[in-house]
């Protein structure tokens, strides 16, 4: 049996993640800009698929961004020095989001 294997250059293509944590402002600004592209996706979305996908997504970030400004609302300090700590899924979302 003749086993094939890729072969690495050597060049590491992995990015450090960062865990640091993130101010709750950024966090509602991040999600906004989501929602943003994500309602561009869906006004050129042609595959009911795709829609469909969109229509998700956007209904999550509406719930997100809801919670966040709930939070901040709540916040009896300024906005600005306080930090919104996120699960390891940061890694994920900042990822995905930018």
């Amino acid at each position: 049996m003749k086993m094939y294997f890729s072969q690495n250059n050597g060049i590491n293509d992995r990015t450090e993640e960062d865990y640091t944590p993130v101010t709750l402002r950024e966090s509602i600004e991040k999600t906004r800009q989501a929602l943003e592209m994500a309602y561009a996706g869906f006004d050129n979305a042609v595959d009911t698929d795709l829609i469909d996908s969109y229509i998700y997504e956007i209904n999550s970030l509406q719930k997100r961004y809801k919670h966040l400004s709930d939070l901040a609302a709540a916040d009896p300090g300024p906005g600005e020095g306080t930090s919104y700590k996120h699960s390891p899924v940061r890694a994920l979302v900042s990822h995905v989001f930018g």
